[in-house]
């Protein structure tokens, strides 16, 4: 009866915590997910990409024309545009070094999905993320220019 009473405390404790150790861990990836994006813009390395993007990415903007003072608004760009964009944005290393913010936020993991935010060289983007066959994609980002 003791050894069935101390297999019941113990199925419990693992049912309690599992799910808070997996969502720990789905914490790290999504993290991981985002770094992988932005150190590919500033790093040159398209690849990360592969590893951290979904191919049916849907991505806004709004950037900032300071010669106008008006943005420019719903600038689309889909995975192959980005894929190409972080093979040549600092492929001179003129656009972003090593002190280029890169202020990761997580906002909330769930089992499937995940909201996070990025402030960058560039400006801000925000990210909705999925679980796709074990691993955290990214799949919707919005982003503009540094707020003036």
């Amino acid at each position: 009866m003791k050894n069935s009473y101390t297999l019941l405390v113990a199925a419990l404790f693992l049912l309690y915590v599992s799910p808070v150790i997996c969502q720990d861990n789905d914490q790290e990836l999504v993290q991981s997910a985002i770094e992988d994006y932005v150190e590919a813009l500033y790093e040159v390395d398209p690849s990360k990409i592969e590893q951290s993007v979904d191919t049916s990415l849907r991505k806004i903007g709004y950037w900032y024309d300071s010669e106008s003072n008006k943005y420019k608004d719903n600038l689309p760009m889909t995975y192959q545009q980005l894929y190409d964009l972080a093979g040549l944005w600092n492929k001179n290393g003129d656009k972003a070094a090593e002190d280029s913010p890169k202020e990761i936020v997580i906002y909330e993991v769930n089992d499937k999905t995940a909201t996070g935010k990025l402030t960058a060289e560039w400006g801000i983007d925000l990210f909705h993320l999925a679980k796709v066959n074990g691993s955290w994609k990214i799949m919707n980002i919005i982003w503009q220019s540094s707020p003036q």
